[in-house]
């Protein structure tokens, strides 16, 4: 099934050649120039990703991904943020506000249509059926869903990615260049920074039912998941 891609972009040459640009890879596109167009493009069939100007007329990116991650319908669509905003604390702000991940505008085809396949990559769902239940917090691979203590935590792809991996896994160390390789894919632009904000974010989510405990940082190693704290 082709993937649906709202492109959230008020400058109209860019928003033209994004649309253009998916649509050649074998997307299909759809436009939105304001946020009030963006908000009223979930009403219908929803887009698998989202490409998302910083700057809007009527309210702004982030205010989107907020909206979006409200509710529970749209709150796993993945965002790509595209800003003209290049410094560091920018881009940490997007990722840690929901944002998955992060093009600093001007940026070539090329990069756009390599990150878009990536995300793609990571949301489509794992072969993998096989429930695994840990100390009360279970993963669902077949509907994608986390239980903690009977309760449904909701969270994002790349959140979901990292904790299935996680879980999978338990015990073992994975250093930001592993974890990127096997969580993100290989050939992909992404900081080793991003990393880090992921599993904060992934944290914040288990933390209600002590379940952040288990994702323990190993000073000077890495990352792991595991039951011994």
């Amino acid at each position: 099934m082709t993937k649906r891609i709202l492109v959230v972009e008020d400058e109209v040459a860019i928003r033209e050649m994004l649309c253009l640009l998916l649509q050649q890879n074998g997307y299909q596109p759809l436009a939105a120039e304001n946020y009030g167009n963006a908000v009223a493009s979930l009403t219908g069939l929803l887009p698998d990703l989202v490409l998302l100007d910083w700057m809007l007329p009527g309210g702004s990116g982030i205010q989107f991904i907020q909206h979006i991650r409200r509710e529970m319908l749209t709150r796993s669509i993945p965002v790509i943020m595209l800003t003209a905003r290049g410094e560091e604390e920018d881009r940490v702000c997007g990722l840690e506000l929901g944002a998955d991940d992060y093009i600093t505008k001007p940026f070539s085809p090329k990069e756009v249509v390599a990150r878009v396949r990536a995300m793609i990559r990571r949301i489509v769902p794992t072969t993998t059926k096989e429930i695994i239940e840990i100390q009360g917090l279970i993963l669902d691979p077949s509907s994608h869903r986390v239980i903690a203590n009977e309760q449904v935590l909701a969270m994002g792809p790349t959140e979901f990615k990292l904790l299935h991996f996680f879980m999978a896994r338990p015990e073992r160390v994975y250093n930001r260049e592993q974890l990127l390789n096997y969580v993100w894919g290989t050939n992909v632009y992404v900081e080793d920074r991003t990393v880090d904000v992921h599993i904060r974010r992934l944290r914040k989510v288990l933390e209600k039912n002590g379940h952040d405990k288990m994702i323990q940082t190993v000073r000077g190693a890495g990352y792991r998941f595991s039951t011994c704290y």
